[in-house]
């Protein structure tokens, strides 16, 4: 990457520093002033605590099977920044990033309040989406749903995955009130997809979509067969993403459909590089869909652990779920300005008086893993910026790594 590129890619993530503002009035005078969305184009909107980015790389990536270029919009990255932006022929590069980065910059220069980093990467994306012709997109929600950038867009079909415990400083302390702003993206007429939900998560919901008069499709039953991703909750996001295409007009073939579930491609969701195993649960409800997986992939088997957590989650939750599976832990900080010292990590976990494991901690993520047996088997966990800057270790790209606090 050249200089000035990195120049404007640095100012970019300097606007995480306005940190997340939840509220539609900026990024819709952005998106007026910008022109965007494109004339024409379609979206799929995703909103839901977990399996959000499992379902739409689903449904991306039965698009590409049946040669629709369909573009992305998922976050965080775990590498680098362009993977939030793609297509099904490749994710946006660094030139593309940059020259977009410096007319958003002019464009909000002197704004009161400035816009934030989601919202100019939201626009950074419909920008190249335009660009590059995409009939459709597949639009994943940063956090909520009523209140997020994305919902300025209108979709041609709302898809609601699996609603739980997290962000409930900004979104409500029961369900009830976090479903109700992730149903927040049902839009008047617009058919809405859901699966099978805590009975009071479905009540709002379907009232939601009542009141609306949006067409609600409700799914019953999982995949009926294996998919591209590990784990029987993936077989839901399948069927979800499935029913999803169909409510927005798609009659692809059998073929068609489980080409695109077997090939799909989403990394750090019980993903197996080298020894180890990479999944970057964070919630509970994540944490023990992960446990349930490996104890389904490796029966009477445990795992040495390397765990990184985040401040704001509730982590001794996760801890509690990953517990049974692991032999040990290995908790370890990485490069996030809101990463948990592995001290602290190691003290949650005291204070929660389980069974006694082995413990030890590591300042970095490559310490943690050259402290590992080689011969033994391995979870990272814990968040998904861990699970990207260890596996831009395991693969060679530690040079490429993008931190960000977003």
């Amino acid at each position: 990457m050249n200089d000035t590129a990195q120049k404007e890619i640095d100012w970019l993530y300097s606007t995480q520093f306005y940190g997340i503002k939840l509220g539609l009035d900026n990024v819709q005078r952005l998106l007026s002033e910008l022109k965007l969305p494109a004339a024409g184009q379609k979206f799929i909107h995703v909103a839901g605590t977990n399996g959000k980015g499992s379902t739409c790389a689903f449904m991306h990536s039965i698009l590409k099977a049946a040669g629709i270029n369909a573009g992305l919009f998922t976050s965080p990255h775990l590498i680098q920044f362009g993977e939030r932006i793609r297509d099904a022929e490749r994710m946006i590069t660094s030139d593309e990033i940059a020259a977009g980065v410096v007319r958003l910059r002019e464009r909000v220069a002197g704004w009161d309040p400035h816009p934030t980093f989601f919202e100019l990467t939201l626009a950074l994306a419909l920008e190249w989406f335009a660009q590059r012709d995409n009939p459709w997109v597949v639009l994943e929600t940063g956090l909520g749903g009523r209140l997020d950038a994305t919902n300025a867009v209108m979709p041609a079909v709302s898809v609601i995955t699996p609603i739980g415990w997290d962000h409930m400083d900004m979104l409500g302390d029961t369900l009830a009130k976090i479903g109700a702003e992730k149903a927040g993206i049902i839009k008047p007429g617009v058919p809405v997809v859901t699966m099978r939900q805590e009975a009071e998560v479905l009540e709002v919901i379907s009232r939601v979509a009542a009141e609306r008069r949006a067409p609600l499709t409700i799914v019953e039953t999982a995949w009926h067969e294996e998919a591209g991703l590990a784990g029987p909750h993936q077989r839901w996001n399948a069927a979800m993403a499935v029913a999803a295409l169909r409510a927005a007009g798609f009659n692809f073939d059998d073929e068609v459909i489980a080409r695109g579930l077997r090939e799909v491609q989403w990394p750090a969701r019980f993903q197996k590089v080298g020894g180890c195993i990479i999944d970057g649960a964070h919630n509970i409800d994540a944490a023990r869909v992960l446990a349930q997986t490996w104890c389904e992939q490796f029966p009477n088997e445990k795992a040495e652990v390397i765990f990184g957590a985040v401040a704001g989650k509730d982590t001794a939750a996760v801890l509690r779920e990953l517990a049974p599976i692991a032999a040990s832990w290995h908790f370890t900080g990485f490069q996030s300005p809101r990463a948990l010292t592995p001290e602290a990590l190691r003290e949650i976990w005291n204070g929660l008086g389980l069974e006694a494991r082995a413990v030890t901690t590591h300042a970095r993520v490559v310490d943690a893993l050259g402290a590992v047996k080689p011969e033994g088997k391995v979870l990272i966990a814990g968040s998904l910026y861990l699970a990207g800057e260890a596996l831009a270790l395991m693969e060679n790209k530690a040079a490429a790594f993008e931190k960000s606090a977003q």
